[in-house]
């Protein structure tokens, strides 16, 4: 078989076989007095780390949670709750995460529906709404700080009331979908699951304390989890940040002379909108990304800019983590030819495109729906709803989303496109591109723009006039809207629900 209709690559893994947990709590133990995490400037060793995670052992021992019940945590980017999340992958816990910025009767409702023996959440999040929902299900409540760094009890645990519960058969992380386009799903990750998870961030890279940090601010609650666990994976330090600005992200790589970080695109324009100084970034060797899209232009004026280079990958919640990615050594070799591309399918991994409506394999360039099988995942083939393509070399090409195409009587069109012809405007920092209902033509698209810092707002009609300028007449969206900031997820990617009922609403 031609390797571009079923794309893999032979890279091999240098960790080993050996049991991902074992492995993580002897990595933990190994920091001893050396500092382990900085947050909010403030470096903690791997001692006092280790010492939160005991207390919290302590905390669910003493109230007498079994080993194989399943615990909740209500994540947020904060030190306790890095140190609990390492802590109770390493003990081999059943551990969901709720998303933590939701209302607290949303987290409520989760603590409701989840059927958890124990709930561990920020002090601030637990609520008289928290609580109640806690002691209704007869889940323990423990609350954990940053100032001093503990955990305690806050509601013992009771017999607990039926509830439909989380599905989880081994050890390991029930994590949830980015929820872009809808709410986020649940998805169960063995610990032998995120090894695949975290090597598929740090592509085969070593490191040890000595070696500048880990820069980690994506959200725990997702398959951001890949990056908490790069740093111990590697025996590195890591930078903590609760949500990612362009002032701590470029203060952390300046300080320590962090050679990679992990960004998306509108972390890129972002970091270009601040007009960020060049030397401010020069230890960084390559930035790898992901989590959308990168616009040829968006790549240019960021490499042109300073010289780094971008290595983009492409994955999803369902495959746990990356399953195309850029190497080093193929970015020296094919990144001038093929800057589209998300690079070549990562070890124990297989992806192939077919037709939507047939199932049927396509040979090589064509366009179809990307399939990707995953060894440590299983043997079945996952279909994504996302459209791609593999060249004669193997490298992935991703053409947008085949479920947010957008049907205007009939005609089909691909928010992506419309989206890249108002990016050209010089003044758009970022712009979403979704379909509304209309009773007439079934579907009419619409746009919302975020604007750079500096410029002259547009109008409705010249950015109308933009995407007829470039596209057929039934791309031009009816609507262009200027909104302060597009709506995004802990993740940073558009909610295209939320962008839509800007229209909606007013209907």
């Amino acid at each position: 078989m031609n390797r571009s209709d079923t794309a893999e690559h032979d890279r091999t893994d240098p960790r080993g076989d050996s049991d991902f947990a074992d492995q993580l709590r002897v990595h933990l133990a190994g920091y001893g007095e050396l500092p382990f995490i900085e947050f909010e400037r403030q470096w903690y060793s791997g001692d006092q780390v280790m010492r939160l995670i005991e207390d919290l052992m302590q905390v669910l021992d003493h109230a007498g949670i079994p080993d194989t019940a399943p615990i909740g945590m209500v994540a947020r980017n904060r030190l306790p709750h890095a140190a609990a999340t390492l802590g109770l992958i390493a003990a081999r816990r059943k551990v969901a995460m709720i998303y933590s910025y939701q209302s607290a009767q949303s987290i409520a409702r989760d603590i409701e529906n989840l059927g958890l023996a124990a709930v561990i959440a920020d002090r601030d999040d637990w609520s008289d709404t928290t609580l109640n929902a806690a002691r209704h299900v007869g889940a323990a409540a423990i609350a954990v700080t940053t100032t001093p760094l503990s955990a305690e009890p806050l509601v013992d645990p009771a017999v607990p009331c039926q509830a439909p519960g989380v599905h989880m058969d081994e050890p390991g992380l029930s994590i949830l979908s980015s929820g872009t386009t809808g709410p986020p799903k649940r998805l169960p990750l063995r610990v032998d699951i995120l090894r695949h998870t975290v090597t598929s961030m740090t592509m085969g890279a070593t490191g040890g304390r000595d070696d500048p940090p880990e820069l980690v601010y994506w959200p725990f609650g997702s398959v951001g989890i890949c990056q908490l666990l790069a740093a111990p994976f590697l025996d590195k330090r890591m930078v903590l940040l609760e949500k990612f600005s362009v002032a701590e992200w470029v203060r952390a790589i300046k300080t320590y002379g962090i050679k990679r970080a992990g960004v998306q695109p509108a972390l890129l324009r972002m970091i270009l909108d601040a007009d960020v100084p060049t030397e401010d970034l020069a230890s960084l060797e390559s930035l790898p990304g992901g989590s959308g899209p990168l616009e040829p232009e968006l790549r240019e004026e960021f490499e042109s800019k300073y010289g780094i280079p971008l290595m983009w990958a492409y994955g999803a919640t369902e495959f746990a983590g990356s399953v195309c990615a850029w190497t080093p050594d193929d970015h020296r070799r094919y990144g001038a030819h093929k800057p589209r591309s998300v690079g070549r399918p990562l070890p124990g991994v297989r992806v192939r495109v077919v037709d939507q409506d047939t199932g049927e394999q396509l040979p090589t360039d064509e366009i179809g729906y990307l399939e990707g099988q995953v060894d440590v995942i299983g043997p079945d083939w996952i279909r994504t709803t996302d459209l791609a393509s593999i060249d004669a070399d193997g490298f992935v090409y991703i053409h947008g989303r085949g479920d947010g195409a957008i049907n205007r009587g009939g005609f089909k069109i691909l928010p992506e496109s419309v989206r890249a012809e108002l990016l050209r405007h010089p003044t758009i920092l970022d712009a979403a591109v979704v379909g509304i209902d209309d009773r007439r033509l079934g579907q009419v698209p619409v746009a919302a723009v975020e604007l750079r810092s500096a410029g002259d707002p547009p109008s409705e009609d010249e950015l109308k006039q933009l995407v007829r300028d470039a596209l057929p007449s039934h791309h031009v969206p009816v609507s262009i809207r200027i909104v302060d900031a597009l709506p995004r997820n802990a993740a940073w990617k558009v909610k295209s629900a939320e962008v839509a009922a800007l229209w909606t609403a007013t209907h």
